[in-house]
Protein backbone atom coordinates (compact mmCIF):
# COMPACT_ATOMS: atom_id res chain seq x y z
CA UNK A 1 0.00 0.00 0.00
CA UNK A 2 2.93 2.49 0.75
CA UNK A 3 4.44 1.21 -2.33
CA UNK A 4 1.74 2.54 -4.01
CA UNK A 5 1.72 5.92 -2.55
CA UNK A 6 5.41 6.39 -3.22
CA UNK A 7 4.73 5.63 -7.00
CA UNK A 8 1.77 8.13 -6.97
CA UNK A 9 3.81 11.26 -5.38
CA UNK A 10 6.93 10.32 -7.56
CA UNK A 11 4.29 10.54 -10.61
CA UNK A 12 2.87 14.14 -9.47
CA UNK A 13 6.00 15.35 -8.77
CA UNK A 14 6.98 14.45 -12.66
CA UNK A 15 3.81 15.24 -13.83
CA UNK A 16 4.69 19.20 -12.36
CA UNK A 17 8.12 19.19 -13.65
CA UNK A 18 6.90 18.28 -17.14
CA UNK A 19 3.51 20.42 -17.28
CA UNK A 20 4.36 23.79 -15.27
CA UNK A 21 6.21 27.06 -16.57
CA UNK A 22 6.10 28.42 -13.34
CA UNK A 23 9.31 28.21 -11.48
CA UNK A 24 8.40 27.73 -7.56
CA UNK A 25 5.60 25.48 -8.86
CA UNK A 26 8.69 23.62 -10.32
CA UNK A 27 10.31 23.37 -7.04
CA UNK A 28 7.52 22.33 -5.28
CA UNK A 29 7.35 19.12 -7.86
CA UNK A 30 10.48 18.55 -7.49
CA UNK A 31 10.42 18.14 -3.80
CA UNK A 32 7.42 16.00 -3.69
CA UNK A 33 8.95 13.62 -6.57
CA UNK A 34 12.10 13.93 -3.93
CA UNK A 35 9.60 12.64 -0.95
CA UNK A 36 7.88 9.94 -3.20
CA UNK A 37 11.80 8.34 -4.28
CA UNK A 38 12.44 8.61 -0.30
CA UNK A 39 9.30 6.98 0.49
CA UNK A 40 10.12 4.32 -2.22
CA UNK A 41 13.47 3.54 -0.82
CA UNK A 42 12.62 3.24 2.71
CA UNK A 43 9.71 0.54 2.04
CA UNK A 44 12.63 -1.36 -0.21
CA UNK A 45 14.49 -1.86 2.96
CA UNK A 46 11.09 -2.19 5.42
CA UNK A 47 11.19 -5.98 6.60
CA UNK A 48 7.86 -7.10 8.45
CA UNK A 49 9.00 -8.32 12.15
CA UNK A 50 12.34 -7.52 11.59
CA UNK A 51 14.84 -7.22 14.11
CA UNK A 52 17.81 -4.66 14.45
CA UNK A 53 21.50 -5.33 13.03
CA UNK A 54 23.42 -4.50 15.97
CA UNK A 55 24.67 -7.58 17.96
CA UNK A 56 22.26 -10.12 18.88
CA UNK A 57 21.85 -13.84 20.07
CA UNK A 58 20.09 -14.18 16.80
CA UNK A 59 22.87 -15.27 14.01
CA UNK A 60 19.44 -15.37 11.10
CA UNK A 61 20.59 -12.69 8.64
CA UNK A 62 17.52 -13.20 6.69
CA UNK A 63 15.44 -11.05 10.43
CA UNK A 64 17.30 -8.11 10.26
CA UNK A 65 16.15 -4.65 8.55
CA UNK A 66 18.63 -3.58 5.65
CA UNK A 67 19.86 -0.26 7.40
CA UNK A 68 21.36 1.16 3.84
CA UNK A 69 18.24 2.69 2.30
CA UNK A 70 17.77 4.80 5.52
CA UNK A 71 21.54 5.94 5.48
CA UNK A 72 20.60 6.70 1.77
CA UNK A 73 17.19 8.16 2.24
CA UNK A 74 18.98 10.55 5.15
CA UNK A 75 21.75 11.79 2.70
CA UNK A 76 18.68 12.35 -0.15
CA UNK A 77 17.09 14.47 2.20
CA UNK A 78 19.92 16.90 3.13
CA UNK A 79 20.83 16.74 -0.71
CA UNK A 80 17.54 18.02 -1.39
CA UNK A 81 17.30 20.59 1.63
CA UNK A 82 19.96 21.85 -0.34
CA UNK A 83 18.75 21.43 -3.71
CA UNK A 84 15.86 23.39 -2.50
CA UNK A 85 17.76 26.45 -1.01
CA UNK A 86 19.93 26.86 -4.18
CA UNK A 87 16.37 26.85 -6.22
CA UNK A 88 14.53 29.31 -4.26
CA UNK A 89 17.91 31.56 -4.35
CA UNK A 90 18.04 31.27 -8.30
CA UNK A 91 14.10 31.67 -8.63
CA UNK A 92 14.30 34.80 -6.64
CA UNK A 93 17.12 36.72 -8.56
CA UNK A 94 15.03 35.14 -11.34
CA UNK A 95 12.27 37.49 -10.54
CA UNK A 96 14.43 40.39 -9.32
CA UNK A 97 15.88 40.33 -12.53
CA UNK A 98 13.10 39.55 -15.39
CA UNK A 99 10.12 40.12 -12.89
CA UNK A 100 8.38 37.18 -13.50
CA UNK A 101 8.72 33.72 -12.21
CA UNK A 102 7.40 32.33 -15.70
CA UNK A 103 9.59 30.24 -18.17
CA UNK A 104 8.27 31.76 -20.99
CA UNK A 105 8.47 35.08 -20.15
CA UNK A 106 12.40 34.90 -19.68
CA UNK A 107 14.32 35.34 -22.48
CA UNK A 108 17.73 37.51 -23.47
CA UNK A 109 17.51 39.91 -26.38
CA UNK A 110 17.41 38.23 -29.63
CA UNK A 111 19.26 40.71 -32.17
Amino acid sequence: MINIAAVVLILLGLYSLLTTQHIIKMIVGLNVFEVGLNLFIITIGYRSNGIVPILTRTNNVQDFVDPLPQAIVLTSIVIGFGLTAVALVVAKKIHKTYGTYLINEIGGKVE
